[in-house]
C-alpha cells in the first residue's frame, strides 16, 4: 500500500470518527511525532559526543596500572 492511499484511507476514517475519537487519534498522532523528534535529537547528541575531541587525550596517555597492582581479584 503506498503512502498516498494509506493517507487517503485514514482521513476517510477520521471523517466517520466522534468528536472524543478524533482528538485521541490527534494525541497519538502528536505523540508519535515527538517520539520521533526526542530519536533524532538523541541521536544527534550521541553523534556529537562520538564525533567529540575532547577526551582524545586520554588515548596517548600511558598506562600507569597494570593487574599486577590489583590487591584482590573478583571473577
Amino acid at each position: 500500500m503506498t503512502r498516498e492511499i494509506l493517507i487517503k484511507k485514514t482521513i476517510d476514517n477520521l471523517s466517520r470518527l466522534p468528536d472524543q475519537k478524533l482528538k485521541e487519534v490527534s494525541d497519538f498522532a502528536e505523540f508519535l511525532l515527538n517520539r520521533i523528534e526526542d530519536q533524532i535529537v538523541r541521536e544527534g547528541i550521541q553523534k556529537l559526543v562520538s564525533d567529540s575531541k575532547t577526551f582524545s587525550f586520554l588515548k596517548d596517555e600511558e598506562d600507569i596500572y597494570s593487574t599486577d597492582d590489583l590487591k584482590e581479584r573478583f571473577k
